[in-house]
Parts: C-alpha cells; sequence; structure tokens
C-alpha cells in the first residue's frame, strides 16, 4: 500500500510546520532525504540546511539528494537512494524546474516506487504542485502538465499571499472535475493508508478545496 502524502502550502521546515513530526513518525526511521531540486538556481544547499536544522530538533538527520540537472535524474546511484528511503522531502522552488528535471526519469521512477512500498512522500510550494496533474501553472494560475502521482486534484500553494482574484481565477478555470486546494503556507494537507485514503489538514494555517465552483470538505477529495 502507498505511504502517507502530504502536500505544503510552502515555507516548510519552519515551528508552523508541526506535522513534520507526524511524517517523521509515520517514516518509520530517522532520516529525511531532502530534494533541493526547485532550488537549482537558488542556493540549493541552502533548502537542505534548512532542513536540517529543522529535523535536527524532531530527533532525524536531513540527507540532501543533488538532483539539480536532468542528468542527475538519470543516475541510477541516485535513484538507488530513492529506492531506499523511508521519508522523501521535495523542497520548494521553481515547480516549472523541478518538472522538467524529474518528469519520466529514473529517479522520478523510483520516488514513485518507494512511495508505493510504503515511504512518506511529502513536497512543499513547488515540490507540492508538481504532483499534481494538472498542475497550476505560477505564470499566470491557469493549468499545465505535472508529474500527475495525483490526479483530478491540483493545489494553490502560498494561498494566505494570493489576491482573491487570482485565487477565483484559477478556480474558475478548474477542468470540471479536477479539485482546486488552496493551502496556505506552513500548512499541509495530508492523506494517509490510516485515514482509509481521505485527505485532512494540518498545521498553522488553512486549506480550502474547491470543484466545479463550489467549495467542498477535504474529506470528499477522491484523487
Amino acid at each position: 500500500m502507498a505511504g502517507l502524502l502530504a502536500l505544503v502550502g510552502g515555507m516548510e521546515w519552519r515551528d508552523g510546520c508541526t506535522f513534520d513530526r507526524e511524517l517523521l513518525e509515520a517514516s518509520g526511521g530517522d532520516e529525511v532525504l531532502v530534494f533541493p531540486t526547485a532550488a537549482a538556481y537558488e542556493h540549493p544547499q541552502r533548502a537542505v540546511d534548512t532542513a536540517t536544522q529543522w529535523f535536527s530538533k524532531l530527533g532525524a538527520r536531513v540527507r540532501g539528494l543533488d538532483v539539480l540537472m536532468r542528468p542527475d535524474a538519470e543516475s541510477e546511484e541516485h535513484a538507488a537512494v530513492v529506492r531506499d528511503a523511508r521519508f522523501i522531502y521535495l523542497g520548494g522552488g521553481s515547480p516549472m524546474h523541478l518538472r522538467s528535471v524529474l518528469k519520466d526519469s529514473l529517479v522520478w521512477q523510483a520516488v514513485v516506487q518507494a512511495w508505493d512500498g510504503g515511504a512518506v512522500l511529502a513536497g512543499s510550494s513547488a515540490g507540492a504542485m508538481v504532483m499534481c496533474d494538472p498542475m497550476v501553472d505560477p505564470r499566470g494560475g491557469a493549468f499545465t502538465l505535472g508529474l500527475g502521482l495525483v490526479n483530478t486534484m491540483t493545489v494553490i500553494p502560498h494561498a494566505n499571499t494570493w489576491s482573491q482574484e487570482k485565487a477565483l481565477r484559477t478556480y474558475t478555470l478548474a477542468p470540471k472535475g479536477v479539485a482546486v486546494v488552496a493551502i496556505d503556507e506552513q500548512t499541509a494537507i495530508i492523506r494517509s493508508p490510516e485515514d482509509g485514503g481521505t485527505w485532512r489538514s494540518a498545521g498553522a494555517g488553512n486549506a480550502v478545496a474547491w470543484l466545479d465552483g463550489n467549495e467542498i470538505p477535504l474529506s470528499a477529495l477522491t484523487a
């Protein structure tokens, strides 16, 4: 059975992210494999350092995986590391770069394989966006292709920073039958096998789901 999945609205690895302790416990381990891929052009090591400081407070260590460009994502060495991981975390940055690096790659196949085998998988901001197909295009709030781990649902990260006009435009542009979940920073929506596959929110802020122009409860999401 696939493992726990968490989609985070951004500003990850900070005090408001109380759900990270739950994710760590669900993994059954004490190591988090962090992908700084989305921050490849924005000091990726800084993302790893932030994660290291945060998870050390929770009694865990962090291993950064330098999958920064497409050739890195086709490395069997990197894929082997991913397949052995029990907690994989895709950090924030550029969703377009993250998608281009991982899509249909050996490393992404390894991520899915690990998750299918029960590993915990989390993505924040760009990391959350790319898991969905369709994916919200940050350049205008419309839609584009994602990695397709989650279908018939997409997410708006940093929702508390979006204008009402931009959010409403995204809700309106969503294809029929595709739910849009607006997730605040330091907030996650979580789906775990123990919850019967239903979604719930955790963390400092709120998460609101819309489907075909109507607000719906997170528990009604079927993706």
